[in-house]
């Protein structure tokens, strides 16, 4: 029996133009099942579908950076791995020295930061509505009070990306994740931010067995996700190698995958 439901948002609980569905809403409290959102964004930016859906329970960002609830209009952290104080710092020079031409901002728990509003924070700033915040990152390390959770890259010169990413992997530091979303977005983490660990803190705080898990996603970051449920649920429009983990293969989030696997499918699962 499914007592619990995860759901990565970019291509899956959100259509391509960056919105829960009304079809989406409805399934969801339908089901009367808890839903935990696992994604790569920050909590300002999971904000407005955590609203529209009443969530209570705790939710996970930055690919499990942080653990939260969102409460009394407050986020209440509940468990955080940021990226080491001076190994941001290091990062940030490293990629405004070697990459000055890549669009660079980086997220603290509150904010969305960055030292210039380019073509890239602009479009970033479309897509999720939230306002980034200028600032000289030497400012944001005088102090140890807001650590950085994800340092986010964009470009569409994809020969570059590729040039950058090799770089970051060249410095083989061990403590951080560096992961590629698509074609012209890159994201680094602290490397104990994953989905899994996400998962397997909510696991144990509500005694849940791997059974009854369920999840959704549609990208490379969610596979971590799938292994730590019983339920692996993939939208259509994921590649190929992703599906293949899938128990099910869902509609797209185009056509309100989500809404159609718990109408059509959660409800075969064993009882």
């Amino acid at each position: 029996m499914i007592k619990q439901l995860f759901s990565d948002l970019d291509g899956t609980l959100l259509n391509p133009e960056g919105q829960v569905s009304a079809g989406n809403v409805a399934a969801i409290r339908a089901s009367r099942l808890p839903l935990t959102l696992v994604s790569a964004r920050a909590p300002i930016e999971m904000l407005g579908v955590i609203r529209t859906l009443d969530l209570t329970d705790p939710q996970i960002a930055f690919n499990g950076g942080l653990i939260f609830r969102y409460a009394d209009g407050e986020i209440q952290p509940l468990q955080l791995n940021p990226i080491g104080h001076n190994r941001a710092q290091m990062l940030l020079t490293f990629i405004q020295t070697s990459f000055p031409t890549v669009s660079l901002s980086c997220y603290t728990q509150d904010q969305w930061l960055t030292e210039k509003i380019d073509r890239g924070v602009r479009a970033e700033a479309q897509l999720t509505g939230q306002a980034a915040t200028v600032i000289d990152y030497t400012d944001l390390f005088k102090t140890d009070e807001q650590p950085v959770f994800k340092i986010m890259i964009m470009t569409l010169d994809t020969d570059r990306m590729q040039e950058l990413a090799t770089a970051l992997k060249q410095l083989n530091y061990p403590d951080i994740s560096v992961k590629l979303s698509g074609q012209t977005y890159l994201e680094i983490t602290s490397d104990k931010a994953k989905k899994s660990r996400g998962i397997a803190f909510i696991k144990a705080e509500q005694r849940l067995d791997t059974e009854e898990l369920a999840a959704f996603g549609d990208g490379e970051n969610d596979l971590p996700m799938f292994e730590a449920v019983g339920t692996p649920i993939v939208m259509a429009n994921a590649t190929p190698a992703v599906q293949k983990v899938g128990r099910w293969i869902t509609k797209s989030n185009r056509e309100d995958g989500v809404a159609y696997a718990l109408t059509h499918y959660l409800r075969e699962v064993p009882q």
